[in-house]
């Protein structure tokens, strides 16, 4: 069963297609590339959230369809919830 989606190649995260609780081993498939591997999820993430596929610090960005999504402002481990309180937005 898959459990997240990246739709890029180059993606550093991914959305969940069903509710994940914390502890589970997941698996994720690239739309792009096929590839499918697996990821613990740190913590639960909800239907359409993001998880990160790697560890990120303050400051990188985040890659979503292959396109720059977001800034980092709090680090985020790999398997961690990637949301509104550890991304923001460029743009301001």
């Amino acid at each position: 069963m898959v459990h997240f989606l990246a739709h890029g190649k180059n993606d550093n995260v991914a959305v969940a297609v069903v509710d994940v609780k914390s502890g589970e081993a997941c698996e994720c498939l690239n739309m792009e590339s096929g590839e499918r591997f697996t990821i613990n999820a740190g913590m639960d993430i909800p239907l359409g959230h993001k998880i990160a596929l790697r560890d990120f610090t303050p400051d990188d960005t985040i890659i979503k369809y292959d396109n720059d999504i977001g800034r980092v402002v709090a680090p985020i481990q790999k398997g961690r919830h990637v949301h509104v309180q550890n991304v923001k937005t460029k743009r301001w």
